[in-house]
């Protein structure tokens, strides 16, 4: 499971027009879900994003969470994460999930995590074609791989 964790001043997903999620300061978190993957990697990612100390305290150090911060969080699905560059330049997305193990892993991993910093956070839509809209802050972009622990 791969996420790539972007801190924001705003996001937003568009889907057929409509704004269906938009947050002020906090997350955006894009998530690609890999044959492989299971509840220890839901697990896993969800911990480190919760945690993840890349909010600014007083003095100006990345050293808060979006927990500690009271951030808002967006997740949207992403399985073109999961490419694999290595042969010709065509990616293949044969390591992707499959439709009927991405979507409750998806929706398992957006559950957990609205458990895990206290509110519910924003998704959009498994397989739709979305607009994501964001301002990011700083620019902070982490990546995380659930099996690069």
């Amino acid at each position: 499971m791969r996420a790539v964790v972007q801190r924001v001043l705003s996001a937003s997903v568009t889907i057929d027009g409509e704004v269906r999620c938009a947050i002020g300061s906090g997350l955006l978190v894009l998530l690609g879900v890999g044959h492989e993957d299971g509840q220890e990697d839901i697990d896993y990612l969800v911990k480190k994003v919760a945690a993840l100390r890349i909010f600014d305290d007083a003095e100006g150090v990345m050293n808060l969470s979006v927990t500690e911060t009271g951030g808002d969080v967006i997740v949207v699905s992403q399985f073109t994460l999961m490419a694999s560059t290595k042969k010709g330049n065509r990616p293949s997305y044969i390591g992707a999930a499959g439709h009927e193990k991405a979507v409750p892993m998806y929706e398992s991993f957006c559950d957990s995590l609205s458990a895990a910093i206290g509110k519910k956070v924003g998704t959009g839509v498994f397989g739709a074609d979305m607009k994501v809209a964001l301002v990011n802050d700083g620019p902070v972009t982490i990546c995380i791989d659930s099996k690069n622990k």
